[in-house]
C-alpha cells in the first residue's frame, strides 16, 4: 500500500446472463436500473475514490456498457467465468491501494455501511482483507467486503476452480495465509434477503422502493420497516441461497 491515506476503488461486478432472473441489473426501480441504484449508493458513501463496473466480453453486455456511460461511470470487460481476472484488468486500468467489491444484484446496499468499511480498513495498518461476512449479521445483499490490491493480485496467480468466480473467497478461505478481519453489526438481521436473484427476490424489494422511493435506504430503517410488514419480508424467505462451490 502506499503511504498516505489508503486509496479505495469500488469494482461492482455486472453481467445480463444471470441464471436465475436474466437481464436482472438493468430491470428499473422506480426509473432506475438496478445497477445504477449501486453505482449511486458507491458514490454517496463518499469513501471511494473511483467507481468502475467489471462486466463481460459477451455481446449481451454491450447493454451494461452503453448504462455505464449512461450513469458516466468507467467500464471494464473481461472473462464471463473468470471474474477474479476480470477484476485484475479493471484494476490495472484504475490503479488504487485496495479494492471495495460490489455486486450489482444489491440494489439495496446502504451507502453508510460501504463507508464504514472503508473507515475501519484505512484506520487497521497492513490489513489484507476486511468483510461484514465472516460472521454476518446484515441482511444479504448489505454485506461489503475490502481487500488489498497487493493481496488481490497474489490470489490471482494462485486462485483456481470456484474461487476464480467469487473474487475474494480464497483469502477468507484460508486466513492462516491472510490478514483477515470481520466487521460485525449486531444485531442479527442475517435472516433476510435484499438481494436479486430471483423472481421472489425482485418482489420484495419492488416492495421497498415502492415505499421509500428513488433514494438510498439506511439499514435501520429497511429493517424497522420490514419488522413493521413481515408479510413483505416472508416474500422470498424460501429461497436458498447459492453455496460457494455452486458458482
Amino acid at each position: 500500500m502506499s503511504a498516505g491515506r489508503i486509496s479505495v476503488v469500488g469494482i461492482i461486478q455486472a453481467r445480463m446472463g444471470s441464471t436465475r432472473l436474466p437481464s436482472k441489473v438493468l430491470k428499473t426501480l422506480a426509473g432506475r436500473t438496478v445497477l445504477g441504484r449501486v453505482v449511486r449508493a458507491a458514490h454517496e458513501s463518499g469513501a471511494l475514490d473511483k467507481v468502475i463496473v467489471a462486466t463481460t466480453v459477451e455481446d449481451i453486455d454491450d447493454e451494461i456498457v452503453a448504462e455505464c456511460e449512461r450513469l458516466g461511470v468507467a467500464a471494464y470487460r473481461g472473462p464471463v467465468d473468470d471474474v477474479l481476472s476480470r477484476f485484475i484488468g479493471a484494476l490495472d486500468e484504475h490503479p488504487a491501494d485496495a479494492v471495495m467489491r460490489f455486486s450489482a444484484d444489491n440494489p439495496l446496499i446502504d451507502p453508510e455501511i460501504v463507508a464504514l468499511a472503508c473507515r475501519v480498513f484505512r484506520s487497521v495498518p497492513g490489513l489484507d482483507y476486511l468483510s461484514t461476512s465472516i460472521k454476518r449479521m446484515l441482511p444479504l445483499g448489505m454485506d461489503v467486503e475490502i481487500i488489498d490490491a497487493a493481496t488481490l493480485r497474489r490470489i490471482s496467480d494462485i486462485a483456481e476452480g470456484f474461487h476464480r468466480i467469487h473474487v475474494t473467497s480464497y483469502a477468507y478461505s484460508n486466513p492462516d495465509q491472510f490478514r483477515v478481519m470481520g466487521l460485525t453489526l449486531p444485531p442479527d438481521r442475517s435472516n433476510l434477503r435484499l438481494t436479486v436473484d430471483t423472481e421472489d427476490d425482485w418482489r420484495l424489494v419492488e416492495e421497498a422502493v415502492a415505499h421509500f422511493g428513488d433514494t438510498s435506504v439506511s439499514l435501520q430503517k429497511m429493517v424497522e420497516w420490514l419488522a413493521a410488514n413481515p408479510e413483505i419480508a416472508q416474500i422470498n424467505s424460501h429461497v436458498e441461497q447459492k453455496t460457494l462451490n455452486q458458482g
